[in-house]
């Protein structure tokens, strides 16, 4: 009985032991093969690390494809502080090329972070200095591509296109309005390191950055153009405070020009005031048209029968109130009584303005 006991158990034990074998062998299958992929892009992230490749904004273009709006490529410093094998040395070299303190750079390379991008002083540099950082080979220091927005036509419908920042941004214009339409998905160069980063022994993987959309106008360049010389003799002739003009496409009402004075270069956006930068006289300035105006008031109030010219009359106080709204008409103390014939001849601003809005009032409570 003794014996029948001691064999059972071990029966036992070893049908556990090969239950265990069984679900280790099922496990590594299972972590080998099935969740394979999704292990390995774990692991990955974990190793990888990016060097960022921003993708080009995309292009404003007229009507006929002339571009307005383009795109520079320059090239920007980054480090990877732990790659870095002789701070002292490479901080001092990069000071030197750079045009800055040494103390300034100590800050970029002693800091403690995987990736360090070098802003500003590392951004958007000439190929002179970018050639004289690549020709250190110094390790853990890298030259990353970038884009500059450029506008080839300088102060030409600054106003409309506006302009971008440093991470090209859109802060004003078009490029803010239409921003995430011209904003492009930026790519990397990833290479693998360990948990104090120092390079693995991998290739490198190359994620192709997405360029942003293009953005095409109903401006006409030859008709911008015309509008911008125009404009600069006026201003050369009166010196006024401001000018601008829109030519527009009366059956389709598309712009086909747009310009003001004061302009700006938006290269250089910076050396601008904020007046001068925000303000897009032919959308942010409001003139009254006045008696150029008046004429097509009056041929609609007669269209639709609101006036008798010779039998409806109007009295011409010198002012009124329309809507919380003072309205005065250009003679002071008004014409007194007229009919609306007179009114015309008058070129009284109460009268056309208030005069045929009243009779409108009139009418419709009739009806």
């Amino acid at each position: 009985m003794f014996t029948k006991k001691i064999d059972s158990r071990i029966k036992v034990i070893f049908l556990i032991i090969n239950l265990m074998f069984i679900f280790i062998i099922l496990r590594v299958v299972y972590v080998q093969i099935i969740d394979y992929d999704k292990l390995s892009a774990l692991a990955k992230d974990l190793w990888s690390r990016d060097l960022p490749i921003e993708a080009n904004r995309g292009l404003i273009l007229d009507r006929n494809g002339v571009v307005l709006a383009d795109n520079l490529t320059t090239t920007s410093l980054i480090l990877i502080p732990n790659q870095i094998k002789n701070k002292d040395d490479t901080s001092q070299k990069l000071a030197e090329i750079l045009g800055v303190t040494k103390e300034e750079m100590d800050a970029h390379i002693n800091k403690v972070t995987s990736i360090e991008r070098v802003h500003p002083e590392g951004r958007r540099l000439s190929y002179e200095i970018a050639d004289q950082i690549n020709d250190l080979n110094l390790p853990g220091v890298y030259l990353v591509k970038e884009a500059k927005r450029y506008y080839p036509y300088g102060t030409s419908l600054a106003h409309v296109l506006g302009y971008v920042g440093i991470d090209n941004q859109g802060l004003s214009g078009l490029e803010l309005e239409y921003d995430k339409y011209l904003t492009g998905e930026s790519g990397a160069i990833k290479y693998f390191s360990d948990a104090k980063g120092k390079k693995l022994d991998l290739s490198d993987v190359y994620v192709e950055p997405t360029n942003g959309m293009n953005l095409q106008l109903t401006i006409d360049y030859k008709i911008q153009m015309s509008l911008e010389r125009e404009l600069e003799n006026a201003v050369k002739a009166f010196n006024p405070d401001m000018a601008l003009a829109i030519a527009m496409e009366p059956n389709t009402g598309e712009i086909l020009g747009m310009a003001s004075r004061p302009s700006y270069d938006p290269n250089s956006y910076q050396n601008y005031t904020m007046e001068t930068l925000s303000r897009n006289l032919p959308i942010w300035a409001s003139y009254e048209p006045g008696s150029t105006f008046k004429i097509s008031t009056f041929a609609a109030a007669l269209e639709e029968n609101l006036i008798d010219m010779e039998n409806d009359r109007f009295y011409d106080s010198g002012s009124v109130i329309i809507s919380g709204a003072r309205i005065g008409c250009w003679k002071a103390g008004g014409h007194g009584d007229q009919t609306f014939l007179q009114v015309l001849q008058n070129s009284c601003n109460l009268g056309v303005n208030t005069g045929t809005y009243l009779n409108l009032e009139k009418n419709l409570q009739i009806i």
